[in-house]
């Protein structure tokens, strides 16, 4: 599965952005989704996974109550990551990724990454 991640800018402490990854070439429904982030000089980490059918997610504690994702299996084959109350510590590049397998194995497939920067 190929994944085109998209919606990274400049914004204001407080303020929001929506993250999308648009996937292609197989069944997108099969596939649990998830975000990492990787801030300059730390690992990449995990920050957020929805099952194939949408039913169960799973969220970072820092970005609990902040962060949703979503999918749309039906027709545009995208996974969301709507950021609100936005935080200087949520800089770094964002990659959407995939696996055919449960929600919390090893993602397979990625995206390219789209650069998120807060402003204090």
């Amino acid at each position: 599965v190929q994944l085109q991640a998209s919606g990274g800018g400049l914004v204001q402490a407080g303020g929001s952005l929506r993250l999308s990854c648009a996937a292609s070439g197989r069944t997108f429904r099969n596939y649990s989704m998830a975000w990492f982030r990787q801030a300059p000089g730390k690992e990449r980490e995990f920050v957020t996974a929805i099952s194939p059918s949408g039913s169960s997610t799973y969220y970072l504690d820092s970005v609990k109550g902040r962060f949703t994702i979503s999918r749309d299996n039906a027709k545009k084959n995208t996974v969301y990551l709507q950021m609100n109350s936005l935080k200087p510590e949520d800089t770094a590049v964002h990659y959407c990724a995939a696996t055919g397998g449960p929600i919390n194995t090893e993602y397979d497939y990625w995206g390219q990454g789209t650069q998120v920067t807060v402003s204090s």
